[in-house]
């Protein structure tokens, strides 16, 4: 097992590589860049990400064109250059380090992201570390708690209705599980805000903002768990509706496809009960499909499947911060998160093989390629 495990942590290594390549190469042809955006900015153009969506304008003044700059700045590669002094453009490209091959840039970032030294953002004068941490909490509260709620609730629920097959219970649990599954997760959060959300004319019992109160730091620490998921109970709510549904469903197929087999028939024919069968041999294999899709969901919940919920509960985490990161071209930004997921994406897959083992000691790693 040992030597499985350094195979695969071996192979990391060209697989980040490539994750890296492929999006820096992707990037140098994407339109617009951070020279760009503060160019907009100067002239007045350009809006953060929240505030074209509310419909703000740029923040910054227009610039003041250079006396005998226009000339020289109109042959420039940017958008937006002209009537700038052209030594402010390359003291700019000198900022972000685009004074610089692409190909040393890119060596240069592989070799900060084997340190993790990520360098500060583009925009926010701070290091991309620190602001990572700083969004972490609300990433972790929603996923962790997201996929331990999901997961909870459906593979019993899932279980009963494959025992129940086809009854009056397996249909309408069916009916509200594709109801939910067929809803956003969005949408269902804005029911739950009308419906229970302070200023609601219905049950006004949950706030919406934040993962905590301002006085959290003054309250005992029994009331900080009760306000705690006094927040976070719709935000959770909302995001585990489609993951339930989803895993439902796979824990049902899983456990019929299981139950049909000859050897569940030969385990009822030698006296054994249901719950035997069911938990004594049915059940680390029927679990093994449903492993097998909890690192994407995991890692679909804690990085990126948030990004619509917390925008509605007002939640600053990672979800909010990629999206942000994209759309005002802070790079340094875009590529930590996308080093970070990838890396940790790669390792929950690992840790899943190896849970194979645990619930099922047949499966062997060790004969079998990496």
């Amino acid at each position: 097992m040992l030597a499985y495990v350094a195979r695969r942590l071996l192979l990391m290594i060209p697989t980040l590589f490539g994750i890296m390549l492929i999006s820096f190469v992707i990037v140098q042809f994407a339109p617009g860049g951070p020279v760009e955006r503060v160019l907009a900015q100067l002239q007045g153009n350009d809006a953060s990400a929240t505030s074209r969506i509310a419909g703000g304008g740029g923040d910054i003044a227009q610039a003041t064109v250079q006396p005998g700059a226009g000339a020289e700045a109109g042959a420039s590669k940017y958008r937006g250059a002209q009537g700038l002094d052209p030594e402010f453009i390359k003291q700019l490209e000198a900022q972000f380090g685009f004074d610089k091959p692409a190909p040393e840039r890119f060596v240069a970032m592989l070799w900060n992201y084997l340190r993790f030294d990520f360098g500060k953002s583009y925009f926010r004068d701070v290091q991309v570390l620190t602001l990572i941490k700083e969004k972490l909490p609300v990433s972790i509260s929603l996923g962790l708690w997201m996929t331990l709620l999901s997961y909870a609730i459906s593979i019993p629920l899932g279980i009963r209705k494959a025992m129940q097959d086809g009854s009056r219970f397996d249909t309408w649990t069916s009916a509200v599980v594709i109801v939910g599954y067929a809803i956003p997760g969005f949408l269902f959060a804005i029911l739950l805000i009308v419906l229970f959300g302070e200023g609601s004319s219905f049950l006004p019992f949950f706030p919406l903002r934040g993962l905590t109160s301002e006085n959290f730091a003054a309250l005992p620490w029994h009331l900080k768990i009760v306000d705690y998921f006094h927040h976070i109970a719709l935000p959770i709510l909302a995001m585990a509706l489609g993951a339930f549904a989803t895993s439902t469903l796979l824990t049902k197929n899983s456990f019929l496809e299981e139950i049909r087999k000859q050897y569940v028939l030969t385990a009822r024919m030698k006296g054994l009960t249901e719950r035997q069968v069911l938990y004594g041999h049915v059940f680390r294999n029927a679990m093994l499909i449903v492993i097998a899709g909890f690192p994407g969901a995991f890692i679909h919940a804690f990085f990126t499947g948030s990004l619509l919920i917390e925008t509605v509960f007002s939640l600053d985490g990672l979800g909010l911060l990629s999206f942000e990161s994209i759309i005002n071209r802070d790079y340094a930004v875009v590529f930590a998160n996308l080093y970070i997921f990838s890396l940790v994406g790669l390792l929950v897959n690992l840790v899943s093989d190896l849970t194979y083992t645990w619930i099922d000691p047949r499966i062997d790693f060790e004969s079998r390629e990496a």
